[in-house]
């Protein structure tokens, strides 16, 4: 007799879905029992923190993840962790235990009421299958919607006497699927956006998430020089999809409405491709665009195309048509942009450092190829100015604004690249959403490097409070935290910088090594 149990691991294996992120409760005891020796289960401390890390697992694999969490109180646990993950379209098969079938409708303890419904509007799909049969086919499905794109979470809740049942029939049929999206615009469709960009008389690129994620960086390069393009990354990207030393890079764009259209001035073409039509923050009202400009959007998410306030979308696979623009595209004969001026280098100064100086040494001493985890938010902008970032893959960020991403993510990354190093740098208040996964990092030796940036305070909060006029609130100071203490208590190794040189002489250490280590920095609020 083959078990649900039995097949749903085939499912798996076959589906190379080996990796487990997850924390266990009673209700997922029995998907767990008799642990396959080719899984690996890494285990986190917190429901959050196993999310951040199977999202950074996933992101830099660019294949689905499997995480397990437990029940309703696992699931609630990491729903803002998933709203990162669904922002930033990341293949994720999360899994819960739920009570057995014959206690769900009195609501025992650990019941998930309604369990489908519980992690929505945060997954593509979400299910509780209506029998023990029905769960493989559940399985087969859940990992082929969320590899689909616009590729996203999915959640399934599944009874935990499910897993000893006996599988139904044609249940051997599940395991070797596969599902392809052929998502190439027709001939006329390439035809109508090549002469588009051939006609504008200065046409402007802006880059998201999606072009980094399906390896198209490459490509949207050849496509900016044959047009002779400036490229703007798309507003709080949590991704960089085009190199920063690049002549035709302008930088990040804001996330404010009228602060993009000001920017946007004088392009009479605008051609958007894997981003959100904009994806913006602070209410800043103004025109959309500016007045006689266009705008074009290549996406592979149709919530994306629908909900954009303006413009025109071409839903399709996005490096398949970068690549085919690149090619088909004629070489302009405008002159290409002038390259940005770099900021100079940050000057020593007495007493905690500027953030510019930490990223001027962070850029002179990391390997050109390193990737870096963004949730220092405060001073995002500076490090879009002063990291060298030119490889695929090279930057991570929250894609939801949810604090407790990059922590977690940095050990996830760390996992799915262990030829590159990864450097998490993170705010002093943004780091105690996961610090959990420093124990993680720990266990399973995962050398990711955590410079914790520690200046006391909330620095993007604070920074908001000036925008909306809010004085005297409450509750933007961290003061009194010794993240050295707490990274020792979980296990990992700290070092404190307060100079330059101390920066120097630790980031050394960190990387000249091969275990995890956390660097304090007393940087200025």
């Amino acid at each position: 007799m083959t078990t649900v149990h039995q097949a749903c691991y085939e499912i798996l294996r076959a589906q190379r879905l080996t990796t487990f992120f997850g924390n266990p409760g009673s209700n997922e005891l029995p998907f767990l029992k008799d642990f396959p020796e080719d899984f690996r289960y890494i285990l986190g401390l917190h429901e959050g923190a196993v999310v951040g890390m199977a999202d950074g697992f996933a992101q830099a694999n660019g294949k689905p993840a499997l995480v397990n969490l437990h029940s309703a109180a696992g699931t609630g646990n990491a729903m803002g962790a998933l709203a990162n993950a669904w922002n930033s379209h990341t293949p994720l098969v999360v899994t819960a235990g739920q009570q057995v079938r014959p206690m769900i409708g009195v609501e025992a303890l650990l019941a998930n009421v309604d369990a489908a419904s519980l992690p929505r509007p945060l997954v593509k799909w979400s299910a509780e299958p209506s029998c023990a049969q029905e769960v493989p086919l559940a399985l087969s499905r859940a990992i082929h919607m969320a590899a689909a794109p616009a590729s996203g979470p999915v959640y399934l809740s599944v009874p935990y006497d499910d897993w000893k049942q006996e599988a139904g029939p044609g249940v051997e049929h599940l395991a070797g699927r596969h599902v392809e999206t052929a998502g190439m615009p027709g001939p006329d469709t390439l035809s109508r956006l090549a002469s588009a960009l051939e006609m504008a008389s200065n046409p402007v690129m802006v880059v998201g998430p999606d072009v980094d994620a399906c390896g198209a960086n490459g490509s949207a390069v050849t496509l900016a020089e044959r047009l002779a393009m400036p490229v703007w990354m798309a507003p709080s990207a949590p991704r960089c999809s085009f190199p920063t030393t690049h002549e035709c890079f302008r930088g990040l764009l804001p996330a404010g409405i009228a602060s993009i259209s000001r920017l946007l001035e004088g392009h009479d073409l605008v051609l958007v491709v894997g981003a959100p039509v904009f994806r913006y923050h602070q209410y800043e009202p103004g025109d959309f665009l500016p007045k006689g400009t266009r705008l074009i959007s290549i996406t592979c998410d149709i919530n994306e195309a629908a909900r954009a306030p303006m413009g025109d979308a071409v839903i399709a696979d996005i490096a398949g048509t970068l690549r085919a623009l690149a090619e088909t595209a004629s070489q302009a004969s405008r002159p290409m942009p002038v390259a940005r001026v770099r900021p100079a280098l940050a000057e020593e100064e007495a007493g905690p450092l500027a953030p510019e100086r930490v990223f001027d040494i962070l850029d002179e001493m990391a390997p050109r190829n390193a990737i870096y985890v963004n949730e220092s938010t405060s001073t995002t902008n500076i490090m879009w100015q002063r990291l060298r970032m030119t490889e695929q893959g090279s930057y991570y960020f929250a894609a939801a604004g949810g604090l407790g991403f990059a922590l977690p993510a940095a050990v996830g990354i760390q996992l799915a690249k262990p030829e590159r190093r990864v450097i998490g740098v993170i705010g002093d208040g943004s780091a105690n959403y996961g610090i959990q996964a420093l124990w993680t990092a720990a266990q399973y030796n995962i050398p990711a490097i955590f410079l914790i940036m520690k200046n006391g305070t909330y620095g993007a909060l604070r920074w908001f409070a000036g925008v909306l006029e809010a004085d005297n609130v409450p509750g933007l100071d961290v003061p009194g935290l010794d993240f050295c203490a707490l990274a020792r208590g979980y296990g990992v190794e700290a070092l404190h910088a307060d100079s330059s040189q101390t920066l120097i002489t630790s980031l050394r250490e960190a990387l000249a090594g091969d275990r995890p280590v956390l660097i304090e920095v007393e940087t200025r609020a």
